[in-house]
């Protein structure tokens, strides 16, 4: 990047989703995901065409350089509105230049804009550059709550012996 190279951070919209699939394809991968264009871009053009996420894109030079994607949550204890930052992916040639931040502000704007009580994000525990990021942009690293994930099989793939309710 040049010192005349401006960051431009926006709302990308569906003419983005092909330029931006490809960023979010190297994401996944560097979260050990393979490579599969394909099914990114028909992620990010559903989320996108259902309302289902919000996407900021940081531009250089007419160039997508890094996103980052929100989805909507809800605290039902305080009964307001909070978005989880989900992704930010940010170019390799194009990091340590300040563009992580800048997209962590259109988040921050984006979410105090649509009323929200807060943002969260998670980073995985090795990748000490994000959580650093994070955490001089003023997120708080949480010490009152732990994070559990249940991981949810297909019908096809769950064994015999699991049991099942059925909701009516």
């Amino acid at each position: 990047m040049t010192s005349n190279s401006e960051v431009i951070i926006r709302y990308a919209t569906l003419d983005d989703i092909e330029e931006i699939a490809s960023l979010f394809d190297s994401y996944r991968q560097f979260y050990g995901e393979k490579s599969n264009y394909v099914a990114s871009l028909h992620f990010l053009r559903e989320r996108v065409f259902l309302g289902e996420s919000q996407i900021i894109v940081a531009v250089i030079l007419d160039e997508i350089v890094g996103f980052t994607q929100l989805f909507p949550s809800f605290s039902s204890v305080t009964m307001q509105r909070l978005w989880i930052l989900n992704d930010l992916y940010v170019t390799q040639a194009f990091r340590s230049l300040g563009v992580g931040e800048k997209l962590l502000e259109g988040a921050a704007d984006f979410a105090c804009q649509a009323g929200a009580k807060q943002l969260f994000i998670e980073g995985a525990i090795d990748n000490i550059r994000a959580c650093g990021l994070y955490e001089r942009f003023g997120f708080i690293r949480n010490r009152g709550y732990y994070y559990y994930h249940y991981p949810l099989h297909t019908l096809a793939n769950t064994p015999d012996e699991q049991t099942h309710v059925t909701l009516k």
